[in-house]
């Protein structure tokens, strides 16, 4: 294929539960050359390790703190560090998911050796840096049990979730163990934070943790934040309180494009106006996604749930939401599950499988159980990177068509950049539509490329009229995308 030129990298992958070493490996040889523009990895800290019988070493220890000492089993502090410099050398960031809010229940020995219990983490925290000590000397509103009320601000707040060591974020020393890990983080290159439950965390509070750490990095330094705020529209405390601290995680988006795409009573052609949806998120605050690791696993939301075990719908979902000009885009990276509390592909003792065999370079991705389903490899989706990071200097959505007699056929274009066409239905697509594009051939990059000539398309190719309209034929299922950057001949 054609090398394309990217004006600018506008979307993330979050690559769930990779190690460090095969990250770096993915930034060289595929996110790079198709232009993502950061990897948001697993959290870095040293996590609990949990062998409970049938839920041996589940996704979600990952999510269970123990200390702020970067060895998981993802892999080592040194390999973490090469991974980011080779990423960022390769034009990818790292967004790092990090825990704020909370540590480790239970008890046990952490991934690092760190042996602990629940309120007490060696060197890094005791009893009265938590809500639930009773401490006189530490005041403020106590909880000693999990949340019971998600309708009451102050319990989401200081009360536990699920079980986990509630920190005392609004205390200094808190504040300032906190925004040392990010610090050290940003030392070694990281350039975000996707800060998980961020809802739990005033955000007055979490906004002076981030204060702390612009003065812990160099003076005018920046860092993307995204915020996990799990607000579907009127929640008790909603997703509005954050956007002063940076963007949230749109819930409400990612139930919108689920709807459209798998409820039968829901068609395409209700997208049109998403942008203007009630409780969408503004774009500049919007990190768009069509799931996570929770949604797609049904632990959040009602109804929500779409991965890649939905196949073609899924793959269109993702051309629409790199097409559909809102938000910054998180395309998701799987490994293959049927127990949703299952850890990825590992031995027995826990420790992650590498996703290359000794000596490969050739990821094991695929729908077997024990393989990584890597969807940013996808052509659907790879190809729509390529279109997002080519139309961004088009940021509205022009010539919207949709099939009066099919509402699950639509078209809209990126202004003179770029055109897409999805067709969701069970029947084919036969229109011809206004594309808003010079005249010429273009490739389509859902399923082609642009050859290396740059004079023949790997594909299907469009031809666009003198008055910018074209043909489209497209079976079930299926979409076609075209953009000035994948025109035979350049742009």
């Amino acid at each position: 294929m054609a090398k394309l030129v990217y004006p600018q990298r506008t979307v993330f992958v979050q690559l769930f539960e990779w190690k460090w070493t095969d990250i770096a490996v993915e930034c060289e040889q595929w996110l790079g050359p198709h232009g993502f523009a950061a990897v948001q990895i697993s959290p870095p800290q040293e996590h609990a390790e949990i062998d409970s019988g049938g839920n041996v070493f589940p996704w979600w220890e990952r999510y269970q703190a123990v200390s702020y000492k970067l060895d998981s089993r993802s892999g080592t502090r040194a390999e973490f560090a090469a991974m980011v410099q080779r990423c960022r050398a390769a034009g990818v960031d790292i967004y790092a998911d990090v825990l704020l809010n909370d540590m480790a229940a239970g008890s046990g020995t952490g991934s690092a050796g760190t042996v602990y219990t629940k309120y007490s983490y060696p060197g890094l925290y005791g009893p009265a840096d938590f809500h639930a000590n009773p401490n006189p000397n530490y005041p403020g509103i106590l909880c000693d049990h999990s949340i019971n009320d998600f309708n009451d601000p102050t319990e989401v707040r200081t009360c536990e979730l699920d079980g986990l060591a509630d920190l005392r974020t609004e205390e200094p020393f808190v504040q300032d163990q906190l925004a040392s890990y990010m610090a050290d983080l940003y030392g070694l290159g990281v350039r975000g934070y996707r800060i998980d439950a961020a809802k739990h965390i005033d955000q007055a509070q979490l906004g002076q943790i981030l204060d702390l750490l612009r003065a812990r990095i160099p003076a005018g330094a920046t860092f993307f934040v995204d915020q996990e705020v799990t607000d579907f529209g009127g929640d008790a405390v909603p997703k509005t309180f954050y956007y002063p601290t940076g963007s949230v995680d749109d819930f409400v988006y990612a139930a919108q494009i689920a709807a459209a795409f798998t409820h039968t009573d829901e068609t395409l052609s209700t997208l049109e106006n998403l942008a203007s949806a009630p409780y969408i998120a503004p774009s500049d605050k919007a990190v768009v996604f069509t799931d996570n690791h929770d949604s797609q696993r049904g632990h959040v939301g009602s109804g929500l749930i779409l991965s890649y075990k939905r196949g073609p719908v899924y793959a269109l979902a993702n051309v629409f939401m790199l097409a559909y000009p809102l938000g910054y885009p998180r395309v998701m990276s799987s490994f293959v599950f049927t127990d949703t509390e299952a850890g990825p592909p590992s031995d027995a003792q826990g420790h992650t499988n590498s996703i290359y065999a000794p000596g490969s370079t050739t990821p094991n991705c695929g729908l077997a159980p024990g393989q990584w389903v890597c969807e940013q490899r996808w052509h659907a989706i790879a190809g729509m990177v390529g279109f997002r990071d080519v139309t961004t200097g088009s940021p509205v959505m022009t010539n919207w068509w949709s099939n009066p007699a099919d509402g699950n056929q639509v078209a809209f274009g990126r202004g003179s950049s770029g055109f897409v066409v999805i067709n969701r239905s069970t029947t084919r697509l036969s229109q011809t539509l206004q594309t808003g594009l010079a005249p010429g051939t273009y490739c389509d990059v859902v399923a082609g490329d642009l050859a290396a000539s740059a004079t023949s398309c790997l594909g299907v190719a469009v031809t666009v009229a003198a008055d910018g309209t074209a043909h489209f034929e497209i079976g079930p299922l299926a979409a076609i995308a075209i953009h000035i950057g994948a025109r035979l001949g350049g742009n």
